[in-house]
């Protein structure tokens, strides 16, 4: 893993997301070995509220290696300043047959060695009609900006659950990954 300070912000972002789906959904390693790789011992996630630590951050990989939802990662805009990196992005996600999009405001601050040490996350579910169209800049699997047949645009395996539920709806504790007090919805 690069580290942040030798990395173009929204490469870094989209790879750290792309990379850690990848290594979760390729096989039956122990999800513990593969959080631990791409985030600090101390780390803690919190999206819309919710704080997710280590252990709900493992806890929180067993739906997602159940759904293997599929996703790409739009980013929109990114910078950084020293370990600090905040981001805007979208997350086109395809999960039992169901599309969404979350459109995400993300600050973050990681490790010399590029593992995630602190998350910040606020999300908006895309309503349907605002999600047609945009780029990508990392498919899982390519390098950056590119796609079997040369052209951006296929998703790549995604490390969220179901997305699907509009949040002002959900009040159940079930929660986007990055930040879950509980599991991400089945």
């Amino acid at each position: 893993m690069r580290p942040l300070s030798d990395s173009d912000p929204k490469e870094f972002i989209t790879e750290f997301f792309a990379s850690f789906t990848e290594d979760l959904l390729r096989d039956d390693e122990d999800p513990a070995v593969i959080v631990d790789r791409y985030h600090t011992a101390d780390i803690v996630e919190t999206a819309d509220g919710h704080r997710m630590d280590r252990e709900k951050l493992i806890a929180h990989t067993r739906p997602v290696r159940k759904n293997r939802p599929v996703s790409r990662l739009e980013v929109h805009e990114a910078v950084a300043d020293g370990d600090r990196l905040a981001a805007r992005y979208t997350m086109h996600v395809e999960q039992r047959k169901k599309e969404f999009a979350m459109e995400v405001y993300f600050f973050g601050r990681f490790a010399s060695d590029g593992r995630m040490r602190e998350a910040h996350m606020l999300t908006r579910t895309v309503p349907d009609e605002e999600r047609k169209g945009g780029s990508v800049t990392r498919v899982a699997g390519e390098k950056l900006g590119e796609r079997p047949g040369g052209d951006s645009g296929e998703r790549s395996d995604g490390p969220y659950g179901d997305r699907s539920k509009d949040r002002s709806e959900d009040r159940s504790g079930e929660r986007f990954g990055g930040g879950a007090g509980g599991e991400v919805p089945a």
